[in-house]
């Protein structure tokens, strides 16, 4: 999910997409949250983790993984429905994000630094205990660097909050609109506030030990 999107703006763009009644997707998730998971039209909702904060919640349609990411369980225990409410917001009328026509679909060998708008898809392989910052804005966040890796090699993924709680090791991901930088001389590999994350179809991708194989 896009930064700076909330939840109920993107389960909203998720109904209308998928033509699914915001009610009837809102009582999908509480009965997933509940018994694992539920369905609703033609979509699979299962609950992958509990917190006492928030649920970890991913959607399907078919084999298909659309996404993944936390649902705050306040959010979960809204009286009103608050998917509804957000039909009617800019993501929702926008649709579906588009890529730009710059975005560069890459494997982790090509990436170098300075890169912009990279997409590509990669395994998690592992994910550290995430460690708290004081940031610049005057709060403190999480932040964790996470190992992916695909067929040509492995990289570090600068995760920050909600983000670190929408993957799971083992997870394929999709990584939209990214960019290359450094920190404290290592490459790393980081997603703006236009880029996406989004858990996908599994796709075949090395082990942790191939994949450190890779790295110089």
């Amino acid at each position: 999910m896009r930064s700076k999107v909330s939840v109920g703006e993107y389960l909203a763009f998720l109904s209308t997409k998928f033509e699914v009644d915001p009610d009837n997707l809102f009582s999908a998730l509480i009965s997933a949250e509940k018994n694992q998971e539920a369905t609703c039209g033609d979509l699979q909702i299962k609950c992958r983790s509990r917190t006492q904060e928030r649920v970890v919640m991913l959607i399907a349609k078919g084999p298909k993984v659309i996404a993944q990411f936390p649902v705050p369980r306040g959010f979960l225990l809204e009286q009103k429905n608050p998917i509804r409410s957000f039909r009617t917001t800019s993501l929702n009328c926008r649709g579906a994000p588009k890529k730009t026509e710059n975005s560069l679909s890459l494997h982790i060998k090509d990436l170098r630094i300075g890169m912009k708008q990279i997409n590509l898809k990669a395994k998690v392989l592992e994910i550290p205990k995430p460690k708290m910052v004081f940031t610049r804005f005057g709060n403190y966040a999480s932040v964790v660097n996470v190992m992916i890796a695909d067929e040509t090699g492995s990289i570090k993924l600068c995760l920050w909050n909600e983000q670190i709680d929408s993957i799971s090791v083992g997870d394929t991901v999709q990584i939209e609109n990214a960019c290359m930088s450094t920190f404290r001389g290592e490459k790393q590999l980081k997603i703006g506030k236009k880029g996406t994350l989004t858990s996908t179809v599994d796709i075949a991708n090395p082990s942790l030990e191939e994949a450190n194989s890779f790295q110089n």
